[in-house]
């Protein structure tokens, strides 16, 4: 998950709590993903409304856009879409694409643009150029105020890894990138139970079984979440994300005096200072 997860604040660690936004804490101890300037993968406000409604249809939102583009730009955006569908070679067609997908960027319209590059991707059916691909939709996802874009952009990005992990099926992160986007789509039990698969067959997967225990904590199921947590940690005593899924797991249930024990340890395998601040904080506030 590269830089820094999308420019989200360590102090969102004080956010977490039976209520918090999932992988927050993934957040704050330097999980990453590709970003943009706000968080890429869904929050627990969006698998908790469910993006009930339809996706917006791509057409819908393509004769949107071109009203808000100058004449000249869409004679030459226009010449492009002909291009697309008069090749009959795929390298054209990729290559329109590509064309489509850098005028459309060039017009700040990064939907569009991200699935024009889709498009070229899964032609070109390489995992490099479709997890790119994905990686545009995730970026924007986060931005997209209206709930039917945001359903399609999450829709393109799954279908896009999709077809990336039946390139490479031993790809975990793909997997656990696609599984929080079913959940994003109102298909939670869905991206669970893809989750479930990975840590099935790789069970030290640390983001797999963090992100499973903070769907527990989300739903109040602090015993699962302690359960995974602590089976976990005992192979893997020094892994701080989980350690602090943990305490947290342990402060929703009410034991604070073991949360607080926790969070103590969690400062014990962390070397920012600035998180440790965080985390001293975060202990004031629940004691």
């Amino acid at each position: 998950m590269q830089p820094n997860i999308l420019g989200v604040q360590k102090s969102q660690i004080l956010l977490v709590g039976a209520a918090a936004t999932l992988l927050v804490v993934l957040v704050a101890f330097g999980r990453t993903v590709p970003h943009s300037d706000k968080k890429a993968m869904p929050t627990a406000a969006h698998m908790h409304d469910g993006q009930e409604g339809k996706p917006i249809a791509f057409d819908e939102l393509l004769a949107s856009a071109k009203q808000k583009i100058p004449a000249d730009r869409l004679v030459a955006i226009t010449a492009l879409e002909n291009k697309v569908v008069r090749g009959d070679v795929k390298n054209q067609q990729i290559d329109a694409y590509k064309q489509l997908y850098a005028s459309w960027d060039s017009l700040n319209q990064l939907p569009i643009a991200a699935y024009y590059l889709g498009e070229s991707a899964k032609l070109e059916n390489s995992e490099k150029s479709l997890t790119f691909a994905a990686n545009l939709f995730l970026e924007h996802l986060e931005h997209a105020e209206d709930p039917a874009i945001a359903k399609w952009e999450s829709s393109q990005a799954i279908s896009l890894l999709g077809q990336a992990i039946e390139l490479n099926p031993k790809n975990d992160s793909l997997k656990i990138k696609q599984a929080l986007l079913y959940m994003n789509t109102g298909e939670p039990m869905v991206g669970v139970q893809k989750l479930r698969d990975v840590v099935a067959a790789n069970p030290d997967n640390a983001e797999a079984q963090i992100t499973l225990a903070n769907l527990a904590i989300q739903s109040n199921q602090f015993d699962k979440a302690i359960e995974r947590m602590e089976t976990f940690t005992q192979k893997h005593p020094d892994e701080a994300k989980a350690v602090f899924v943990l305490a947290e797991a342990y402060r929703g249930k009410g034991d604070i005096k073991k949360a607080v024990e926790l969070l103590e340890h969690c400062k014990t395998l962390l070397n920012d200072p600035s998180l440790k601040a965080e985390i001293d904080n975060y202990i004031k506030s629940i004691k």
